[in-house]
This record gives C-alpha cells, structure tokens and sequence, in this order.
C-alpha cells in the first residue's frame, strides 16, 4: 500500500501518467520520503517493591529499539517473565542496572545461563566446547555501578555455571569508589570479557556511557539507601517531514533527478540544474527516554532528564485514606512521605513534582508496595487504589500519567511538534 499510495502521490504532482513511473525512481522517492523511525516500545516484565505478589513481580523492564531489546534491571523470576511476555528473548543484547538490591538483580545470572547455552555440563574427562568460547566478541554488555561484575562473577563461579557466549560488565564509579580492580579477589570467569570499563564520573555525571549514532545512554547517581543510577536513553534527532509538494514541481522544472530527495529528506541543501538552492526540513529532536531507580530524589538527574518524553519513576507508597482500608488513623500525607523518604523511595506526589520540573510529556509510576495490587481482572478496589494513585501525580506532575502493572507495554511516539 505504501509504494501505491507513493507512485499516486509522485505522479500528480509531476503531472504524468502513473504507467510511466518507472520503479526505480517510485522506490527512491518512496524511501526519501519515508521518515525513518525505529519504533520504542517500553514492556514492564516486574512493578513490585521489595518482594513480589501474585500480581506483581521483581523489578525488570524491557525497551525495545527498532529489533534490539535492552533491561533495565533484572529481579528474580524475570526470565519467566519473559517467557509470558511479548518481548522477544533472543532480541537482548544490553542489561542496565540502578542499584544492587536483591528485588533488582537475582534474575541478571538466571537469564545469561537461559540466554547463552548456559544450563547443564559434562562429565570429568569429557570435553565442553563452550570452553573454547570467543570472550572479546561479548553477546552481552552489562552495566551497573560498583559490585555489579564482583556479584556476576561470583554467582557464576560458585554455580559452576559455564556459558556459551560471552559477557562484559562496565560500572559507573561513584567518586568515593575505587578507579581501578573488580572488587573481587575471584579470578575473571571463563566467560567474562576483559574488556569491560570502570566509567568515572565527569562533572557528576556519566554522560554518553554508550552511543552509536542512533542511540545515546547518559546516566547520573540518583538518592536511595544505597548508590542508585537513573538512566537517560537520547535518540538522534530525527529527520524532520517532507512534503513533496514543495520539491517535486522544482525538480520538474528543472529536471533534476529523483535521486536528490533522498538528500532533502536527511535536511540538506540541494543544487537544482539552474543554480536553484532547496532547503531540506529541520531535524526535529529525537525521543528522550529516563528510567529511574529507587530513589527519594532523583535531582542529580535534572540536568540530563528535561523536556523527557518518558518519565518512569518509582511510587512506592502512598496516602490512601477513605480509599484504602488499610490506612492507619494516624497517618498524613507528610507522615507517609517522611516514613517513605526515610526509607530511600518516593509517593505518587513526589514523582509528580519531579515529572513537573523536568517537564516530562508522560509520566509512568513503577515499583509499588505489595500492597497495591495491580488494578487487573476486574478487582474494582485494586482499580480504586491505583487510580487514586495515578490521580495524585496526576495532580501536580501536568502532564499525561500512568500506573505500571507486569506485562503493561507503552509505545514512545515521535511527538507531531
């Protein structure tokens, strides 16, 4: 349908027979005009805190990038997980983790045995090609702050687990942590990479840990209980619309090849036969991504996060009284923010506040007490809470507001302006 409704469009405005279009020239106009978009697509696999419930699980979520699938953290169970989600296993080339706490890593060495060969061995005296594995071509890359190679490594060893492909690990390095070492006195497993990096911290940040043309990662240390890291995932801009009304009547008179709306497309300047200059559109920006870890302030973040058009932040708990039965008496809306700062996590209203000041277009609240059930099949009080929940941030952060349940898939669209 696309190469039909291109040959109509091309052959009205050239003012021509649509039977004298050859294909070559419908093709090139075709992908010239076409924005090339990779689609984003974010997949909750865990929204629990802590521990998980029977509709909650351990903290993991998947983004998809054109056909690449990255995680961000990976909590127990994630590999099942997976497998009753519509995120494609195969497809995992990166795992990004915040924060070393139990709910959000039990499942990163679970998953690299699943994913790389990694299940059963062989007999004394028998032979195990996957001893023989290529360890500088890893099919995974890890990232995580200080702990997160030492915690792999370990769990690997003493499982005697052995994988068929291998794995890196970088850490982000908080200024206080070492420069160099692994933070470990176990040897380099069989099938670590020893090309993973300590990144230090510039200006208190760790800006572009990851970027190859399309895609860039930054990330910055985010306030918990204990060293925590948000992520900002940054698209290239992207190449702005082009209407070919008001090209293809130039390049009719004067005959300049199709071929060059393949250069106005990408916003060139482009010389027509008779000196003729035609400007190519304005990249627009591209999606802007920020995926938080627990925190009770991510403010260190700030600086990279704004103008987000994805914001997703924890809430873990929250002031519910005449909604939740459960609601004690006592309690205010400062006493739970107090109780809930203190322990490292943030309420709806605080995730509201920062969506407000980084001036996010979408705001997804993850990572919720075992108490709030997810608001699926049909339990009205669960849709109750979670709705009062959504109205909370809604009420401060201005601007579109979600709550996250297991499975729960959200696409970043290419905002129209």
């Amino acid at each position: 349908m696309g190469f039909i409704a291109a040959r109509l469009r091309l052959c009205v405005a050239l003012g021509i027979n649509h039977h004298r279009l050859t294909a070559p020239s419908l093709k090139r106009f075709y992908m010239a005009s076409k924005t090339q978009v990779h689609p984003m697509e974010i997949t909750f696999l865990g929204t629990a805190s802590a521990v998980p419930s029977s509709t909650r699980s351990h903290s993991c979520l998947s983004l998809r990038i054109g056909s690449d699938v990255w995680l961000f953290d990976c909590g127990e169970g994630t590999q099942r997980q997976l497998q009753r989600s519509v995120v494609k296993m195969g497809r995992i080339n990166r795992i990004f983790l915040t924060h070393l706490h139990g709910d959000h890593i039990f499942g990163v060495t679970p998953l690299l045995a699943g994913l790389l060969n990694g299940s059963g061995g062989v007999t004394e005296g028998e032979e195990d090609p996957r001893q023989f594995l290529d360890v500088n071509n890893p099919a995974i890359e890890i990232y995580g702050p200080l702990g997160t190679r030492a915690y792999i490594r370990s769990s690997l060893t003493h499982t005697y687990t052995t994988l068929g492909s291998a794995y890196v690990v970088h850490e982000l390095r908080f200024p206080d942590d070492p420069k160099t070492g692994d933070f470990t006195n176990l040897r380099r497993h069989r099938s670590e990479s020893p090309s993973g990096r300590n990144i230090q911290q510039v200006d208190g940040l760790w800006r572009d840990i990851l970027t190859d043309g399309r895609i860039s990662v930054s990330a910055a240390p985010i306030q918990h209980s204990v060293p925590c890291v948000g992520y900002v995932v940054n698209e290239a801009p992207l190449p702005g619309k082009v209407d070919p009304q008001k090209y293809i009547p130039e390049l009719k008179r004067t005959n300049t090849p199709m071929k060059v709306m393949r250069d106005i497309q990408e916003g060139k300047r482009v010389k027509l036969n008779d000196g003729t200059i035609l400007e190519g559109p304005q990249n627009r920006p591209g999606r802007k991504l920020v995926i938080l870890g627990d925190t009770y302030d991510p403010s260190p973040i700030e600086p990279l996060a704004l103008d987000a058009h994805l914001l997703i932040h924890e809430a873990t708990n929250a002031h519910l009284p005449g909604v939740d039965s459960r609601t004690k008496e006592e309690d205010t809306y400062e006493s739970i923010e107090a109780r809930t700062k203190s322990r490292g996590h943030s309420t709806p209203q605080m995730a509201g506040a920062f969506a407000k000041r980084i001036r996010a277009r979408t705001l997804i609240l993850n990572h919720f007490s075992t108490k709030y059930a997810a608001d699926e099949d049909g339990d009205d009080e669960a849709k109750l809470i979670m709705d009062t929940i959504r109205g909370q941030a809604a009420g401060i952060a201005d601007c579109e507001v979600i709550c996250a349940r297991d499975f729960l898939s959200h696409t970043v669209v290419v905002p129209a302006d």
